[in-house]
């Protein structure tokens, strides 16, 4: 499925694995790296590669360690924070680049915000969507978590114990997908999504597919082809590895004690839907005091939680408005 004329996929070996790559633009141009979350890929950058591109730049997506066409290995441990940023460090240098810009959603948000605090030599600027940045917590995440929910379910405490959320999960494909990406509403808080959250927390049983609602139709940002591009990948490879990066939130926490307090000291900017979930649970204002040259929060409003495939003009937008202030840094040095 072609995203932009002359991308080039291929495969490069870095820290211990195969990543699969769309790799587009000049080569010699400002490289941008893009991260995707769960359960996405390199496919979900489908509409900023071709902007970006446009635009002067080179464009690297990764399907990431655990996901698509990339290596998906075994211990759970081979998926924490620092083999997660390594293969990020290791992918610059097998394109002989010293730095790019890191963009991230989701996971992959979490992933470039520890990129601007373990390797901020290889790192010109940030952008996280959808998670924001938030400080290395007192106590382990999910001891945390279960003080948050008490009796009731959580998605994340549900996704701990290995072989549980796999198969429920894996077991249909496109309906979980389907569900993922379109059974929540996007459009505001107070269009049903408050109802839908609370159901979804109920301590009833249910396992994690049963409690997203099923849509009545696909929404307008994703095309029935794009989801069977999304399902067909899932089929083949499963969930497990996508899910075992949920499984290393206390040893993330434990590996990086050295970054309490830590800041972020390159440029960054934030870029959310704002009926986005994760913003009830992690506003941004919280992290920004960590951000040393942040460029700002951009929130749009009538886009939920895959913000970057819901409306990716307003996206691109925010993006290549926060590249060219790197431009006219460079310029001026």
């Amino acid at each position: 499925m072609p995203l932009v004329e002359g991308v080039r996929e291929r495969t490069v070996e870095t820290n211990g694995v195969q990543l699969a790559i769309l790799d587009a633009g000049d080569p010699d141009a400002p490289l941008i790296v893009l991260a995707h979350g769960f359960p996405e890929l390199a496919y979900s950058w489908r509409h900023q590669i071709p902007a970006l591109v446009s635009a002067g730049y080179r464009v690297v997506a990764p399907d990431q360690r655990g996901y698509g066409r990339s290596s998906r290995p075994e211990p759970i441990d081979d998926y924490d924070i620092i083999h997660l940023t390594g293969d990020l460090v290791g992918l610059l240098d097998a394109l002989d680049r010293e730095t790019a810009v890191f963009v991230g959603h989701d996971w992959g948000s979490m992933v470039v915000w520890h990129m601007g605090l373990l390797a901020p030599e290889r790192v010109e600027a940030v952008v996280g969507m959808s998670v924001p940045y938030m400080p290395r917590p007192p106590l382990p995440p999910t001891e945390l978590m279960r003080n948050m929910a008490g009796d009731g379910f959580f998605y994340i405490l549900y996704f701990q114990e290995p072989g549980v959320a796999d198969a429920n999960l894996g077991a249909d494909p496109a309906k979980t997908l389907r569900r993922m990406f379109a059974g929540l509403p996007s459009s505001s808080l107070a269009d049903g999504l408050g109802e839908a959250l609370a159901d979804m927390a109920a301590a009833d049983g249910r396992g994690f597919v049963e409690r997203l609602p099923e849509p009545a139709e696909l929404p307008g940002w994703l095309s029935q082809a794009e989801l069977d591009h999304y399902v067909e990948e899932y089929t083949r490879t499963g969930f497990t590895g996508g899910i075992n990066w949920y499984r290393n939130f206390d040893r993330n926490w434990r590996l990086t004690e050295q970054l309490t307090d830590a800041h972020v000291g390159v440029p960054s900017l934030f870029v959310a839907g704002a009926a986005d979930p994760v913003l009830i649970m992690s506003p941004p204002s919280i992290g920004e005091p960590w951000l040393d040259d942040h460029r700002g929060s951009v929130i749009i409003d009538g886009a939920g939680h895959w913000v970057q495939q819901e409306v990716p003009d307003q996206v691109n937008e925010a993006l290549l408005g926060f590249l060219g202030s790197l431009d006219n840094r460079r310029a001026q040095q």
